[in-house]
Order: C-alpha cells, then sequence, then structure tokens
C-alpha cells in the first residue's frame, strides 16, 4: 500500500467522528479502514486518525478520519479538531437512549465549530444488539431526515453497514464538491500521474495515529 506521500488519491476528506464516550467511534474507525475490531478496547487519550481510500465515480477518494478518542468525556473537543473537516458521523448506541439523546448537543457544537456546508451522517451503532434496543429506528430515522442528515444503522462488531455508513457520507460529500457547493481546495490531493486504482481496500493506520486502541 502506497503512504501518504505517493498521492495515490485525487482527492482528500476530512471526516470527523463524535458522539457520547462507549458508542463505539473507535471500533468503527477501525473497522472500516483496517477491517479490526477489539473487543476489550479502551479510551485513548489524544485524538487519533487513520485512512482509507475508495472510488467513488471512477475517482480516488481518499478519507482521513479522525477519532475523539476519549476527548468527550472531559468536553475538550475543540474548534481545531473540527477545522478542515467536510464529513461528520455522528454516533450514537442503538442500546443506550442516553447516547441518542446526546446526539442535538454534539450537532449543535458540529454547527458552532465546523463548516456551514460539512456534510453530515448520524449511525446506530451497535445493530447487533437490537434484543437491547433502546431506539428505534423509525425514530431516529425520522429524526436524522428532520435535521437533514444521512442515516444508517450499523455494527463495528460484525461489519455490518460500516462500509456502507462511510461510503454514502464520502460519496455525498463528492457530490458536493462536483457540484461546486463544497470548497475543499485545501485538502484536495494534487493528480497522480498514474497508477493502480485502490478499490475498496483497507488502508494501514497512518504513522501519525495513536497505537492505542479507541474505545468500543
Amino acid at each position: 500500500m502506497a503512504d501518504d506521500y505517493s498521492y495515490d488519491y485525487e482527492y482528500l476528506f476530512k471526516i470527523v467522528l463524535i458522539g457520547d464516550s462507549g458508542v463505539g467511534k473507535s471500533n468503527l474507525l477501525s473497522r472500516f479502514t483496517r477491517n479490526e475490531f477489539n473487543l476489550d478496547s479502551r479510551s485513548t487519550i489524544g485524538v487519533e486518525f487513520a485512512t482509507r481510500t475508495i472510488e467513488i465515480d471512477g475517482k480516488r477518494v481518499k478519507a482521513q478520519i479522525w477519532d475523539t478518542a476519549g476527548q468527550e468525556r472531559y468536553r475538550a473537543i475543540t474548534s481545531a479538531y473540527y477545522r478542515g473537516a467536510v464529513g461528520a458521523l455522528v454516533v450514537y448506541d442503538i442500546s443506550k437512549s442516553e447516547s441518542y439523546e446526546s446526539v442535538s448537543r454534539w450537532l449543535k457544537e458540529l454547527k458552532e465549530n465546523a463548516d456551514a456546508n460539512i456534510v453530515m451522517e448520524l449511525v446506530g451503532n451497535k445493530s447487533d444488539l437490537d434484543h437491547l434496543r433502546a431506539v428505534p429506528t423509525d425514530e431516529a430515522k425520522n429524526f436524522a431526515s428532520e435535521n437533514q442528515l444521512l442515516f444508517t444503522e450499523a455494527s463495528a462488531l460484525n461489519a455490518e453497514n460500516v462500509d456502507l455508513s462511510f461510503h454514502q457520507l464520502l460519496k455525498s460529500i463528492y457530490e458536493m464538491v462536483s457540484k461546486h457547493q463544497l470548497d475543499v481546495s485545501d485538502y484536495s490531493g494534487p493528480k497522480p500521474s498514474g497508477g493502480p486504482t485502490i478499490s475498496l481496500t483497507p488502508a494501514p493506520v497512518d504513522k501519525k495515529a495513536s497505537s492505542n486502541s479507541g474505545c468500543c
């Protein structure tokens, strides 16, 4: 796999993961980028990110996905975390109603700190815990529709809809960029001269990322 300096992409989109501690953000990240899941994961300190390159309409799109890695416990997420982000996954745990009730606060924080045109998606994680469900799918879907959010339910544990969640967010961002509704001039990579297309292939964690495993 080529590293960040080989420009194996035509667009680079920064995505942020937000939501209450314990909803499974870090495992969504590791499942999407490395196809890994850590059942005994714990909160990490600081911010970490990983990448994965996918193909959309024949273009190589690299997602640089940032995880709050436990900072939400201390309400210490700063505007610097959101700077440059063109997409956000707002994650809750379908078995914990309080994590769903926090979504409005996370959306408020996004609107206060992120670009006005950021593309947002509501993700109900841990769909494998349907027998413990506390948040009805229709309720969350209606909330997402009312707030102009994309919506999925997923499971980082069994990988259900994880690719779908990230892919539809990235596709929506790409479509906005194509229509010039979103300025990502600072984040689009230089056009490569050639090379193989990387399509939905898990990428290794960036060397800059924390080596600690994240929560859930």
